[in-house]
């Protein structure tokens, strides 16, 4: 009998050690404003679940922001969402929600690697059969801004019971090609033939984006058969809600020329301007920017004020544009500025023109 019990004790501490280890897999939702980068990616729930976190640094793995606190490493206008978006992810992913997601296929992905940076990170929505949206960053470089306009903007919206996938898309040298308006084209695709699965609805989605990704929302939210939604054969947004949307890249379409798509001759999306291919069948769109927004005066304006919303009121499209005094570049979801709420505003918008 002795023998059974030494056995019997083996055997629970043994069950203990294996919980305990299975327990150190999962993090706490503890994010907050003052968390740095490091204890941030150190998250075991953070790190398993893949989303990408290396949104300023030119090389991944970096450890220039170790020290730097969420509230230093976004803008200040973000850092309260970003931290809470964290937490939700941390949360959907202890109780198995898969984050991130392939848009291509493995077999695409070995033919180029660069279709492996290509994601979707998803954060579910309250119930069933939810309306979503797909939220694009901007890209100030070499990274496109997954915290600071992607994890802040699906906590808000997650509060607002949608859901939201938030995009990493190719950008910059790996931007070739029209590379960025291929990877949201078949993030739509891949939710749409993957509906029930997210459960989320077929139609009624929202295209969101950010600075340069708005700009390449506002290319893909046209009816242009070259490069609009039906060129890539997609179901029409509902709506289009943009942040600060660069209309025109202005003087930097030469050097993207240069870096990106060397020697070529044919139609880039950076020598579009959203403005030029707006007309009556323009989808439906919700935009903002601030007063105090340098990027925006400079390549979103004319003498005649900015040309996106010319165009709109001009053509009859169907449009809400909210202008503010202060609301800078990059503040994501608005917190602290005059922005703040405005995503509220841009979702009534979008329930406006849902069937």
């Amino acid at each position: 009998m002795k023998w059974i019990r030494t056995m019997v004790c083996a055997l629970g501490m043994l069950a203990c050690v294996s919980l305990s280890a299975f327990a150190a897999e999962y993090g706490e939702p503890n994010i907050t404003t003052k968390t740095t980068m490091k204890e941030l990616r150190e998250n075991p729930s953070i790190k398993g679940s893949g989303y990408y976190t290396y949104c300023n640094e030119w090389i991944e793995g970096s450890t220039q922001y170790d020290d730097t606190p969420i509230e230093g490493y976004v803008s200040y206008a973000a850092a309260e969402d970003a931290a809470e978006g964290m937490n939700l992810v941390i949360e959907n992913y202890n109780r198995g929600v898969q984050i991130t997601w392939q848009v291509y296929t493995p077999e695409e992905i070995a033919e180029n690697s660069s279709l492996g940076m290509v994601q979707l990170y998803y954060f579910p929505a309250k119930t069933a059969n939810a309306k979503y949206a797909i939220v694009v960053p901007g890209n100030g470089g070499n990274t496109t801004a997954e915290l600071n306009e992607g994890a802040s903007i699906a906590n808000q919206l997650h509060e607002l019971g949608y859901a939201a996938f938030v995009l990493r898309y190719r950008s910059f040298l790996n931007a070739s090609d029209n590379a960025p308006l291929y990877d949201i084209a078949n993030a739509v695709k891949y939710l749409t033939e993957n509906a029930d699965q997210f459960g989320v609805q077929r139609e009624n989605y929202a295209l969101m984006g950010f600075s340069s990704g708005g700009h390449i929302v506002g290319l893909i939210g046209s009816d242009n058969e070259k490069f609009g939604y039906k060129a890539f054969g997609l179901p029409q947004p509902a709506a289009l809600l943009l942040g600060y949307p660069i209309n025109d890249f202005f003087e930097v379409k030469p050097l993207y020329q240069l870096a990106i798509d060397p020697l070529v001759l044919g139609w880039r999306y950076y020598w579009a301007d959203i403005s030029d291919v707006v007309n009556e069948n323009f989808t439906p769109t919700y935009f903002f920017y601030g007063k105090n927004d340098l990027y925006m005066q400079r390549m979103c304006y004319s003498q005649q004020g900015p040309l996106l919303e010319r165009k709109l009121r001009e053509s009859g499209a169907v449009y809400e544009c909210h202008v503010y005094e202060n609301a800078p570049h990059a503040i994501g979801p608005g917190r602290h500025t005059d922005a703040d709420g405005w995503i509220r505003q841009a979702t009534a918008f979008w329930e406006k023109q849902c069937k």
